[in-house]
């Protein structure tokens, strides 16, 4: 998956054991307040966090008199929370993809967040500007994820230093019969424009241009312009009538299974990979995704998780006060990390977990030089046909005429 949700019951739920409940007042709400008027708190959580969730709520409601309700959600979490939302049937607080703000926020779906200036200094300055938009704190960051490249190091001792070297190197084991692909980066036969988005930068390609702000800037579109057709033509260089690096047999599913089954060397992904790498008994290394020779820096997408409060919620006091004040606990970061380790957005809580696991700090360099996924509404005109134009490009087609079409579409529906 692009951008998962694991371990967000977990910390909610040891959020709302040290949390109180208040009622429909702007006052942030306290423990003595919940004690004093009862009341029920709706978390809306990935179907398969709930369980963890359960018995932390249930410890909550006992200690402070209130009633939590998980409700699992299966799937289009967003897209139910906007709907839910406008027909005042939703959570009080939800957890989700920071790249969902924009049409959160243009639906009336979310509320801003109050943080003090030490609070928002407490994480990540990237992760903060993940959050933020039209200038405003819209969710409280944490945990962030972005791509890297893990290699398997008996296969590949050596980081490659460009992705023509990774190229070679995997073509060489390939002709050795050690491995039957030269690298797992997913694509599919609709494309993967966040796996191939490093590779796109790194070719000189961009999304959107940026206001003097630092926002996006959807009248700025990248997708069409000459920059992006000389990055389809590397990208295209590198597909199943090139090199045969990128090839759309190599899919969401199948992609990190072909990388710890040992017929690739590298593997393009995030955070969520390692388990199954672990799993393996792989020996791999992390390290920033490799751009083109002579090029740009390959930089992918950073992503970020984070609570929000509905602004429809029946019980805003106690969202607020619960996503403000108990989120930004590095505790409760800490065990969110440990439901699901990725780099934590609070510095407190990644410093604490990160000389145990060399893995976060890793990624956490591998992002460095990322940008941040926009989270306009603009965006999701993006993702279906830059994704498809990438995946005929890699089939073969014409890189000029498939970006620049795609552009026009991409233009059509954000206009």
């Amino acid at each position: 998956m692009r951008i998962r949700t694991a371990g967000v019951v977990a910390v909610f739920a040891l959020a709302l054991a040290a949390s109180g409940c208040g009622g429909d007042s702007d006052e942030p709400a306290t423990k003595e307040s919940a004690k004093a008027a009862g009341g029920k708190l709706v978390i809306w959580a990935d179907d398969k966090r709930t369980a963890a969730l359960k018995p932390f709520a249930e410890k909550f409601g006992q200690e402070n008199g209130v009633t939590v309700e998980v409700q699992a959600v299966s799937k289009d979490l967003q897209t139910n929370f906007v709907t839910a939302s406008q027909q005042g049937s939703g959570p009080d607080v939800v957890v989700g993809a920071h790249d969902w703000i924009g049409n959160m926020v243009q639906n009336g779906a979310i509320d801003p967040v109050q943080l003090t200036a030490d609070q928002k200094g407490a994480f990540n300055e990237t992760a903060v500007k993940a959050v933020t938009f039209n200038g405003q704190l819209y969710g409280v960051p944490y945990a962030m994820e972005n791509l890297a490249l893990i290699r398997n190091t008996a296969l590949a001792p050596e980081a490659p230093k460009t992705i023509e070297d990774l190229v070679a190197t995997g073509k060489k084991l390939k002709a050795e019969k050690k491995a039957s692909e030269i690298l797992c980066l997913q694509s599919g036969q609709n494309g993967d424009a966040y796996h191939i988005y490093p590779l796109y930068t790194s070719a000189g390609g961009y999304l959107f241009g940026t206001a003097a702000n630092g926002d996006y800037d959807p009248t700025d579109l990248g997708v069409g312009k000459p920059e992006s057709i000389e990055a389809f033509k590397k990208i295209g260089a590198l597909g199943e009538k090139g090199e045969g690096a990128l090839k759309r047999s190599i899919t969401p599913e199948n992609s990190i299974a072909t990388f710890t089954g040992k017929k690739c060397a590298f593997l393009v992904s995030g955070p969520w990979a390692v388990a199954d790498v672990k799993k393996a008994n792989i020996a791999y290394d992390i390290t920033p995704v490799p751009g083109f020779a002579g090029g740009k820096e390959a930089q992918p997408f950073v992503g970020v998780q984070a609570f929000y409060v509905a602004s429809k919620g029946k019980n805003k006091a106690l969202a607020q006060e619960f996503v403000a004040n108990y989120v930004t606990r590095p505790d409760l970061a800490v065990a969110l990390y440990q439901a699901e380790p990725r780099p934590p957005a609070l510095t407190a809580a990644l410093d604490q977990v990160k000389g145990s696991d060399p893995d976060l700090a890793k990624f956490t360099e591998a992002g460095e030089n990322g940008q941040v996924l926009p989270a306009i509404p603009a965006m999701a005109a993006i993702w279906d046909p830059f994704g498809k134009a990438e995946a005929a490009v890699i089939g073969g087609a014409d890189p000029a005429k498939t970006i620049t079409a795609a552009g026009k579409t991409i233009a059509g529906q954000i206009k």
